[in-house]
């Protein structure tokens, strides 16, 4: 297996983050065109902002927090030459619940549907970490 196959999933989480992004920007419009002051963009406050964009903000805000171990653990895999069919797999496995969760955090925000997709991700992160430092000592 060609150790380039860990970089598919990271790819895939860019591009959902790149979405996401584009996704907040429309949230930001219909908010702004329901009579959000925009000058809560300029100072990032100062009033009360509707439910669905400040669901929005969070979760762009989310995917720049636990996503970057898995940046990096991919990146230093492929770097190491530690990349396996079990370390791909987990890989995958870790974007696909970040997509579940991505969904279920932009739809309908069921808070235990999100939170059980998030330990998922969780639980296959830490996997993918303890799989990647007994690839690399």
């Amino acid at each position: 297996m060609s150790e380039k196959w860990i970089l598919a999933p990271v790819f895939i989480l860019a591009f959902m983050t790149f979405a996401v992004a584009l996704w907040l920007l429309k949230c930001r419009i219909v908010a702004v065109k329901q009579g959000l002051n925009p000058s809560y963009f300029v100072f990032n406050g100062g009033t009360k902002i509707p439910a669905f964009l400040q669901q929005a903000e969070q979760h762009y805000v989310n995917l720049f927090e636990m996503p970057i171990l898995f940046y990096v653990g991919c990146l230093v895999a492929y770097n190491s030459h530690t990349v396996t069919m079990l370390g791909v797999l987990l890989a995958w496995a870790y974007v696909l619940s970040r997509m579940m969760h991505t969904y279920i955090h932009l739809t309908n925000n069921k808070l235990r549907m999100r939170r059980n997709a998030f330990m998922a991700s969780y639980i296959v992160l830490f996997a993918f970490w303890i799989w990647l430092v007994m690839g690399i000592f």
